[in-house]
């Protein structure tokens, strides 16, 4: 039996051996089956595992999945923002409006191209930008809008098409969080000038790091490509070498994970549904949070984390005490967002504790858990349960409104 032989026998949810007292309950856990071992075997033969033909073919597939005209493989969604602001122009004394609650810090790149990251508020229930908060943001500075599909969750794109274009700026999707979810219908990552996506974990289309950008616009396109990278038969010409690239392309190893992952990721997103209904099945007896939302115009969410919000009695500490005694329990957890405007980098900016009201309650009791399609049932039941006692220790049964 060959090296691969074994790996692809190995029960790859149990790296511990036993299943015991070793094993804990991660956070996230790759779906990954023979076909992604093979895929990637198959690269690492190759006589190319810089980004080549697997890239070429992941870009292609990934455009036809959305219906888009042309995807841009990365290194990241960051980078891929950053490529994204860098193609319409946007740097230096220009503004950006987004928000300041994610788990994907993808926003950074706004403050990495050199422009203004202006913060709008987002809806309590949905976790997304919300349109009239940042229409009060817009100024004579602000060159695009950045919005995300919070956990899974779509914006309403609907009003934000409209802001774009009654004010004349870009807008872009963040789609670092979103995959298969749906909108009226149609796919997330259709609905922005250019959108972005991002591949690492716990996204459930994971090829260890990278990402992917997509748009209909041609000129958009071409301009990622020079700002990610240039071929080396591309040096000589004066052209493309106007543009100096951040030299961030995907290897093909990269891209044969993705790809093959792309071409199961209704299977996989069907399996986290199994695992999201099970979630339900056990937190509807946990007094004092709320249940998931979906938004009157949302068709489908697929979420990125199963995301449990705390009662108002709660506070960050009692929050953190929570996640801490998941942890004991052998459980990973997290606070799911660290909000942009309370990170140093941003106090430089001069946001404060207070700028924000909807988004510090909300990102103050919100805890992340364990989400993948390894997760059985008997473990979702433990997780929960661990979570209803260790609440019970800091304040159970508090009103959620």
């Amino acid at each position: 039996m060959s090296d691969f032989d074994l790996i692809a026998d190995m029960d790859l949810t149990d790296v511990e051996g036993d299943g015991g007292e070793d094993t804990n309950i991660l956070l996230s856990d790759p779906d990954i089956t023979v076909a992604e071992l093979e895929a990637v075997s198959n690269a690492l033969q190759a006589p190319r595992l810089s980004s080549g033909p697997t890239a070429e073919a992941f870009e292609a597939e990934f455009a036809a999945y959305l219906g888009r005209k042309y995807a841009v493989a990365v290194p990241s969604g960051t980078l891929g923002l950053l490529y994204t602001l860098k193609a319409y122009g946007i740097g230096p004394g220009d503004e950006v409006v987004c928000a300041p609650y994610s788990f994907r810090e993808t926003v950074h790149a706004i403050s990495l191209s050199g422009a203004r990251p202006v913060f709008a508020d987002i809806d309590y229930w949905a976790g997304t930008l919300v349109p009239e908060k940042a229409e009060a943001k817009i100024t004579e500075k602000t060159k695009a809008i950045v919005a995300g599909n919070t956990n899974g969750h779509p914006a309403p794109w609907a009003a934000f098409r409209e802001l774009a274009s009654k004010h004349r700026v870009a807008l872009i999707e963040d789609s670092t969080e979103a995959i298969g979810s749906r909108y009226k219908g149609a796919l997330v990552g259709t609905f922005g000038d250019t959108s972005v996506f991002d591949f690492s974990q716990p996204f459930p289309l994971v090829c260890g790091e990278g990402g992917m950008v997509v748009t209909d616009d041609i000129d958009v396109a071409v301009a990622l490509r020079r700002f990610r990278s240039h071929r080396p038969d591309e040096r000589s010409s004066v052209v493309v070498s106007m543009t100096a690239p951040y030299q961030g392309a995907m290897s093909d190893v990269t891209a044969a994970l993705g790809l093959t992952q792309l071409r199961r990721v209704e299977e996989i997103l069907e399996q986290r549904h199994t695992v999201e209904h099970l979630y339900l099945k056990y937190v509807q007896s946990f007094e004092g949070i709320k249940d998931p939302f979906i938004g009157p115009d949302v068709t489908e969410v697929n979420w990125f984390l199963y995301v449990v919000h705390l009662g108002t009695r709660f506070s960050k500490s009692s929050r953190d005490s929570i996640v801490d005694d998941l942890k004991l329990e052998k459980v990973e957890s997290v606070a799911y967002s660290n909000p942009l405007h309370l990170q140093r980098h941003y106090f430089d900016l001069g946001y404060r504790r207070g700028d924000f009201l909807v988004t510090e309650k909300v990102a103050d009791r919100a805890v992340a858990l364990p989400f993948h399609t390894h997760l059985s049932e008997d473990e979702i039941e433990f997780i929960v349960a661990t979570m209803k006692d260790a609440s019970i220790n800091v304040g159970a049964g508090a009103a959620i409104y």
